[in-house]
């Protein structure tokens, strides 16, 4: 593997993993914090991916813009979409066992699913890359690599530092630490803990949106394309440790390196390397890497 090859391969695991932990960290937040296991968290992936494909020309006869307007209604979107649904469906599952939330949750994959074949129908569909990113950089002599996956890496990067701040130095990121541990001392307080669960869902939901709309130009989208993100996305919650978005961070990051050098140097082994490094560090620490009070 000669310099330029590694160059590009450990540009292709940062962007990667921060894309894993853009949909990680939205997954932590409901799991870690709310207590919810909800596994429709891959389903906003993927309805992030289709708003890239299908809202692009509404938005563009609507509002005269391209790709950056078609990602600010979107986000919009699934701020509504995941207030609503907290509102309805979620709401009433803090106190269950973790069988009715993953019963509830799998519904609403099939719902999703179904809603999604008959509003776009089956086939795989590509977006383009917006033309002020569809450039490349040289890398050595022969390669190049894409301006548009250097973008994702920059929005994951920007949007886990306004994440960090938000939890860490403001009143809001306080109240949501302190909510995530004591429920009942929170409303005690005269703090609507609902409301708060409901901002931190819709925080979430609007996260793997963005993260699906941001990487439909880089890969395919498709029927299903949410099922696989969220089973890696679940390892790297658990390799970090739950609720803990440094720990996600660290994890995506570790992930997005095992799984693209996987790839080029053990391609036959590459499907199984990402589950073999969670078995190895849940045997090491069982809680994680970042375990969480």
């Amino acid at each position: 593997m000669d310099l330029a090859t590694f160059l590009i391969q450990c540009l292709n695991s940062l962007q990667y993993g921060l894309l894993l932990f853009l949909v990680a960290s939205g997954l932590t937040l409901i799991f870690g914090i709310m207590g919810v296991i909800n596994l429709a968290h891959g389903s906003f992936y993927m309805i992030g991916a289709y708003m890239a494909f299908a809202l692009a020309p509404i938005v563009s006869a609507t509002f005269g813009g391209g790709f950056f307007s078609t990602l600010f209604v979107g986000v919009v979107v699934a701020v509504v979409l995941g207030y609503v649904l907290e509102w309805v469906f979620f709401s009433f599952l803090y106190e269950r066992d973790h069988l009715q939330q993953v019963l509830m949750t799998y519904g609403l994959i099939l719902v999703f699913e179904e809603g999604r074949s008959l509003l776009v129908g089956d086939d795989v569909h590509g977006v383009a890359v917006p033309e002020l990113l569809a450039g490349s950089l040289p890398l050595g002599d022969l390669m190049t690599y894409p301006v548009y996956r250097l973008f994702v890496s920059a929005v994951c990067l920007a949007l886990a530092l306004g994440m960090y701040l938000v939890f860490t130095r403001t009143r809001l990121g306080m109240m949501i630490r302190a909510g995530s541990t004591n429920r009942e001392m929170i409303q005690s307080l005269g703090i609507d803990i609902k409301f708060l669960y409901r901002i931190v869902f819709a925080a979430g939901v609007a996260i793997a949106v963005l993260a699906g709309m941001v990487a439909a130009p880089v890969s395919s989208v498709y029927p299903g394309m949410g099922n696989s993100v969220l089973i890696v996305c679940f390892v790297v919650v658990v390799i970090g440790g739950i609720g803990s978005i440094k720990g996600a961070m660290v994890a995506a990051l570790i992930i997005g390196v095992v799984d693209t050098f996987g790839k080029v140097l053990l391609p036959q082994a590459a499907g199984v390397l990402v589950y073999v490094l969670m078995a190895i560090i849940l045997l090491w620490k069982p809680d994680g890497l970042f375990k969480t009070a």
